[in-house]
C-alpha cells in the first residue's frame, strides 16, 4: 500500500487528539498539516492543546511543533498538501457541511467523524464490517459535487457501535423490533472528569439528540445503493434510550430484541453467528481492524467497561448476557470503545477501506 499524507481538521479536540496518537505509528498514513479554529492558527500543536491535552499517552513528539493551520482559511494549501483529511470539529451543523463540501471541492476527500453529513443521501456512512458497499455512492456524490477526487464519508454516531454490531448477523432471522438503553462515557461529550467534576458520581438520563441519531441511523447502514442515493431500510423498528454515566471511556448498551413469527433463532444459533461473524475489514485484513470483531462473554458479569474496552486495540466489539426474555423474545449487553472503535478508530478504519478500495487514488 502506498503512503498517504494526510491532515487532522480539528486536531485539538479530544477527537482530534486520539487521530494524532493513532496515527503516529500508522503504517499507511502520515500526518503532514494540523488544522483547528482561527484562535489556535499559528501556534504549535503543543501550544494550541496546552493543558486540555485528555489522552493518557502523550502528544506525539512528531506532531508537537507543527504549526496549527486555520481550518476554513487554508482549505486550498491544506487540499495541496495532503491525500485526504480527517474531520473533527465543534462547529453548528451547517458550518460542518459547508466546511467538509469545501474540502472536496478542493479535490481533498473528507473522513468525517462528524453528523452533519450523516443523512445527506448521497453521503456514505460507513461501519466497514457492515456496509461497505455505501462506498459505492461516491461516483454519484462526486458529480454532484463537480469533483474528480473529492468526497466526504463519514462514520456513524459513536453509540451505535455498542449494539448495531452484534443485531447486524442478525438481519437475516427477521429481526422485528429493538429496545436498546445506552449508557454512555463523558468522553463522548469530549469530556474528563477533571473538566466535568458534575459527572462524579452522577447520571443524567439525558444525552441532546442522540436518541434520535441512534434509532434513525441504523436504517441508513442497513439501507441500500439505489442510484445516485443510499435509501434507508425500512426496518427493524428501533427504540431507544440514552443516558450519560460516570465513565471515563466506553459506552454499555442493554438491548431486547425480537423476531417475526416462525423465524426466531435459538440461543445457541445466535451466539454461531456472532462467533463466525467476518466483515470486509477482516478480510482485507486493515491495519486497525480487529481479528475478531464480535466477542462473547459466557460469565453473567461480563463484559464490563474496564477490562473489555481495549480488546483487540479498543477496536472489537464485547456481547454478553444473552437470554429468553418475558417482553421480546431475548436480552443482551452489548459494550465497545467510544472514542476508538465508536469514533477515532472507525474513521481510521474507514480511511483504512476507503485506501483499499481505491477511493483515496
Amino acid at each position: 500500500m502506498k503512503q498517504f499524507q494526510v491532515g487532522i481538521i480539528g486536531a485539538t479536540g479530544m477527537v482530534g487528539q486520539r487521530f494524532a496518537l493513532l496515527l503516529e505509528n500508522h503504517p499507511w498514513f502520515q500526518v503532514k498539516a494540523l488544522a483547528a479554529s482561527q484562535r489556535s492558527a499559528g501556534k504549535t500543536y503543543a501550544e494550541a492543546v496546552g493543558s486540555r491535552w485528555a489522552m493518557s499517552d502523550p502528544m506525539p513528539a512528531s506532531m508537537k511543533d507543527m504549526v496549527i493551520m486555520d481550518a476554513t482559511a487554508d482549505i486550498e494549501k491544506i487540499a495541496s498538501m495532503v491525500d485526504f483529511v480527517f474531520c473533527a470539529v465543534d462547529m453548528k451543523k451547517d458550518e460542518i457541511k459547508a466546511l467538509e463540501e469545501a474540502y472536496a471541492k478542493a479535490e481533498c476527500p473528507v473522513v468525517s467523524n462528524n453528523s452533519a453529513h450523516r443523512h445527506t443521501p448521497d453521503v456514505p456512512m460507513v461501519v466497514p464490517e457492515i456496509n461497505p458497499e455505501h462506498l459505492e455512492v461516491i461516483p454519484a456524490q462526486r458529480k454532484r459535487l463537480g469533483t474528480k477526487r473529492g468526497f466526504v464519508a463519514v462514520k456513524s454516531n459513536c453509540s451505535l457501535q455498542s449494539y448495531v454490531p452484534a443485531l447486524h448477523p442478525l438481519l437475516g432471522y427477521g429481526l422485528k423490533e429493538v429496545l436498546a438503553c445506552t449508557y454512555q462515557a463523558i468522553s463522548g461529550a469530549g469530556k474528563t472528569f477533571k473538566t466535568w467534576p458534575e459527572m462524579v458520581d452522577n447520571l443524567i438520563p439525558y444525552i441532546g439528540g442522540e436518541e434520535e441519531k441512534s434509532e434513525k441511523e441504523p436504517l441508513k447502514l442497513w439501507g441500500k445503493v439505489e442510484g445516485d442515493h443510499i435509501e434507508d431500510a425500512k426496518g427493524p423498528a428501533i427504540t431507544t434510550q440514552c443516558l450519560r454515566v460516570p465513565v471515563s471511556d466506553g459506552h454499555t448498551a442493554a438491548v431486547f430484541m425480537s423476531f417475526e413469527e416462525g423465524k426466531k433463532p435459538s440461543i445457541e444459533e445466535i451466539k454461531e453467528k456472532w462467533a463466525s461473524f467476518v466483515g470486509e475489514a477482516q478480510r482485507l485484513e486493515l491495519p486497525s481492524a480487529p481479528k475478531h470483531f464480535l466477542h462473547y462473554f459466557e460469565e453473567n458479569d461480563q463484559p464490563q467497561i474496564k477490562s473489555a474496552r481495549e480488546l483487540e486495540h479498543g477496536m472489537a466489539v464485547s456481547i454478553g448476557r444473552l437470554r429468553e426474555d418475558s417482553q421480546y423474545d431475548y436480552k443482551f449487553v452489548c459494550m465497545s470503545h467510544n472514542t476508538l472503535r465508536g469514533a477515532a478508530g472507525g474513521a481510521v478504519l474507514l480511511a483504512e477501506l476507503l485506501a483499499a478500495k481505491g477511493y483515496l487514488d
